[in-house]
């Protein structure tokens, strides 16, 4: 752990501005006060808590939060963060991604810049170690109302790579009735299905867009994930292989729905298997979905599907789903 502070050479001239390595769990607080300052303004749905952030630091990959992390303080208080890690994409090679975000009132002066380019450089210091035989990029996001963001990132050089948007169903009522395609059948999600189930979403996932292939780490995570709600699950098998035939891994999450006072839950993890597609299955399950979580109270449902899957995209409006958000992922070759 460092406590020297970081010199940043094209850091603004402001009073009391100063920039330092992260220190630990005294940090969590002021680093969750950035994150909800800026989804006011950003119209993000960032609800983390102090707690569910020292958890998801206790599991970061490839990333070292004491040397992959830069804060940044005015007299002493943090206003600011960014964080870097990296992973390996099967089509496209590895990518080194950078996270930031910073209390609305001191955007605009040069402080996010300052910090982006130290992230790429300190990134550039990780890569060093690395070997080259694969293209290697620079990877961060900007949602439709960032616009400060974006126009940042495309300063220093980062091209959107791929739109996602958000959708969502503002009802639960009318859920449209879609049968089973025959010799199908919805089973429940036994502790005894989660490894082929694991397998299914990682078959159909294969030719999606930034794919990453799992690993046993991975798969230890899901178990424990807060979306790992397999009681919602709609999983349809194949009667005569008894193979997985396609899923949606629905989940509701809770704690965020009492933050913004809503009753929301996710039509998320939809997967069909090539032998199975183009004969209603993922409609089918994407029904049983919302009525799932309609009995849990839920009454409204969202996703957030690649916006180049035209296909899937219509299929979802005609579920009743409506965009309401598109998000950009950018990126900047090394």
């Amino acid at each position: 752990m460092s406590h020297e502070p970081i010199a940043l050479a094209d850091a603004p001239e402001i009073p009391g501005l100063s920039f330092r390595h992260f220190r630990g769990n005294n940090d969590y607080p002021p680093m969750v006060a950035a994150i909800r300052s800026s989804a006011e303004v950003d119209r993000l749905e960032h609800t983390v808590t102090v707690e569910e952030m020292a958890r998801n630091y206790d599991r970061l990959t490839n990333c070292d939060p004491f040397k992959d992390m830069i804060l940044a303080e005015i007299a002493g208080e943090v206003i600011g963060y960014s964080r870097g890690w990296w992973w390996d994409e099967t089509a496209t090679g590895r990518i080194y991604e950078l996270v930031g975000f910073l209390v609305p009132g001191w955007r605009r002066k040069g402080i996010g810049r300052a910090m982006l380019l130290w992230m790429e450089n300190h990134l550039r210091d990780v890569a060093s170690t690395h070997p080259r035989d694969q293209a290697r990029f620079f990877q961060a996001s900007a949602s439709q109302f960032q616009e400060g963001t974006a126009i940042m990132l495309e300063r220093a050089g980062y091209r959107p790579a791929r739109y996602f948007f958000q959708m969502v169903r503002p009802s639960l009522d009318d859920i449209p009735e879609a049968p089973l395609p025959d010799g199908l059948e919805v089973r429940p999600a036994l502790p005894e299905h989660y490894r082929p189930i694991w397998a299914s979403v990682d078959e159909t996932s294969q030719d999606e867009w930034g794919y990453t292939e799992p690993t046993e780490e991975d798969f230890q995570a899901w178990l424990t994930s807060p979306r790992f709600q397999p009681h919602l699950w709609q999983i349809a098998w194949d009667m005569a292989t008894q193979q997985i035939a396609g899923h949606v891994l629905t989940f509701i999450d809770h704690s965020q729905n009492e933050k913004l006072n809503r009753k929301r839950g996710y039509t998320e993890g939809i997967g069909v298997g090539k032998t199975w597609r183009r004969r209603g299955l993922a409609r089918a399950l994407i029904a049983r979905s919302l009525q799932a979580q309609r009995a849990e109270g839920m009454s409204e449902s969202a996703m957030s599907p690649d916006s180049e899957n035209l296909g899937a995209t219509r299929l979802y409006e005609g579920c009743g789903f409506r965009v309401v958000r598109r998000d950009a992922i950018c990126r900047k070759p090394f």
